[in-house]
């Protein structure tokens, strides 16, 4: 029975090693995607107010929020478009990373909308922003693959 348990164990964890990178990159990228297309539309994204706020004071008010929603909204779905198919994936982790660092920013620059007690109990717009630390560590791990990287079921 114990083989057989191990064996079982062994063929799904060389599955998720085959596919687990490429799966990855498809949620993530499918997250981008459904984020980036509601930002072309004026009040369906709940993270708009927030995001062009910060824009407009990271660029001394020269973009203005309607403008900084297109720009987004664009951003984030070329960086989906990109981990989806794989194409130009350094040039997408790049764009990904740079927009991780404006999407982090309001913590800094917000700190009354992002947390009801600083620094440790976020408000529902913190925790929206802290949750990217998840996609952060996404990116480095499929960023670690670009170079013909890849996951491996051995120890």
């Amino acid at each position: 029975m114990w083989k057989q348990l191990s064996e079982t164990d062994r063929r799904i964890t060389n599955w998720m090693a085959s596919k687990g990178i490429l799966l990855l990159r498809i949620s993530v990228g499918l997250i981008f995607i459904w984020f980036g297309v509601l930002k072309f539309f004026p009040s369906l994204s709940p993270a708009e107010t927030l995001a062009s706020d910060t824009i407009s004071l990271l660029t001394f008010g020269l973009i203005s929020g309607e403008t900084a929603m297109i720009i987004l909204a664009a951003w984030e779905t070329l960086i989906g478009l990109g981990l989806i198919t794989g194409i130009m994936l350094r040039e997408t982790l790049l764009l990904l990373f740079l927009q991780m660092a404006g999407t982090l920013s309001p913590l800094v620059l917000f700190p009354g909308l992002a947390f009801s007690i600083f620094p440790v109990v976020p408000t529902l717009e913190g925790q929206y922003i802290i949750k990217n630390l998840i996609i952060i560590a996404a990116g480095i791990v499929i960023g670690a693959t670009v170079r013909g990287g890849r996951l491996t079921d051995e120890p």
